[in-house]
């Protein structure tokens, strides 16, 4: 078998966090499970649509917990672990804490993919976790019908310095790590309309580890963080509006974006999560009159490994976004505020 040859793209219907079950389907599959709330100790669990799990070991230690993988969103296998173990780290830094170790998980179809490929995959994971400073302790591995990789994650940190993401507060100024268009640059990659210096910047952004936010969680000015993945920006920013049962509006005119972003997505390469996002927001999300479909799908478009969405104390905001650009997040950007009123989510130009 011909490895190079084997598009890993083709072995799956869907790929990265576009993968993710809708909003809504989430919503519905979780309404009748028992509350985790009972354990003392878990100080983060189901209610509020977390990052992480966080559990409290004692005064000064948490321990955060949790699982991401998904289907590749490209065909090289090394990038494709990149990629996945990155984003899975990305739930311990979006909690405030720092990742201590990783175990992998690995669905494969051995009939279809060499094991050249598969090794390559877990390398690059491995690449990664070394980046991250945290070793890969052990996983597990099936025979699937589709490829699959991701890892579990174990991280710590200190009961102060968790950041939720349903703890913002009215007044909070938000901010955006990462440019937006990952979902947008994937389906152009599948179609082969997306160039190699456009290849370059996806790798760039979806193997740019959110470390910073460890770096938030010590700053008291941070009141609630979550990274922005499959849901897309509006999904995530709902999910954030309503654990802390307050209005978010964003300004469309101050979001980053990916560079071939805009034109990609006017030439409609978008996801089919972009869609089933949209759908599910329901009446939580306003738009401004005459917003171009485009705009709109830059705003519901599955992010994989994306950035994380910082809220504030407006008054240190310029501070806050200052030290993110120096740590390595050039494209971060003030986007909106939040605001006491319903949940919900308001976009102005």
């Amino acid at each position: 078998m011909d490895a190079p040859n084997i598009r890993l793209t083709s072995l799956a219907h869907g790929g990265g966090c576009g993968c993710k079950l809708a909003p809504s389907m989430l919503q519905e599959l979780l309404a009748d499970q028992p509350a985790a709330q009972p354990y003392r100790e878990l100080l983060v669990g189901t209610e509020t649509g977390d990052d992480a799990a966080v559990w409290q070991v004692d005064k000064k230690t948490c321990i955060i917990a949790t699982t991401d993988f998904f289907m590749p969103m490209v065909d090289d296998p090394c990038d494709f672990g990149r990629i996945a173990a990155t984003n899975a780290i990305s739930d311990v830094y979006a909690m405030g804490g720092r990742p201590i170790m990783a175990l992998a998980i690995l669905g494969m179809p051995v009939d279809k993919v060499p094991t050249t490929m598969v090794r390559a995959i877990l390398a690059g994971g491995s690449e990664v976790c070394a980046a991250a400073g945290i070793p890969v302790a052990g996983g597990h591995s099936i025979d699937s019908p589709e490829p699959i990789y991701g890892l579990a994650v174990i991280g710590i940190g200190r009961p102060e310095t968790i950041r939720r993401n349903a703890d913002a507060r009215a007044g909070d100024a938000l901010i955006l790590t990462k440019g937006l268009g990952v979902g947008i640059y994937s389906a152009a990659f599948k179609k082969g309309a997306l160039s190699s210096r456009g290849y370059a910047e996806m790798m760039e952004s979806t193997t740019l580890l959110n470390r910073v936010g460890m770096e938030l969680g010590e700053d008291a000015a941070v009141h609630a963080i979550t990274d922005v993945t499959g849901f897309g920006l509006l999904g995530h920013a709902l999910e954030m509006a309503r654990g802390s049962r307050l209005s978010l509006t964003i300004r469309a005119d101050d979001l980053p974006l990916l560079t071939q972003a805009a034109a990609l997505a006017q030439q409609k390469h978008v996801t089919g999560a972009s869609h089933r996002n949209w759908a599910s927001y329901g009446e939580s999300v306003r738009l401004p009159a005459g917003l171009p479909d485009w705009r709109r799908h830059v705003l519901t478009d599955p992010q994989t490994s994306g950035g994380l969405l910082v809220a504030c104390d407006a008054d240190h905001a310029e501070r806050l976004l200052a030290k993110i650009v120096g740590a390595g997040y050039p494209r971060a950007r003030i986007i909106g505020q939040a605001s006491a009123g319903a949940p919900e989510i308001v976009v102005i130009g």
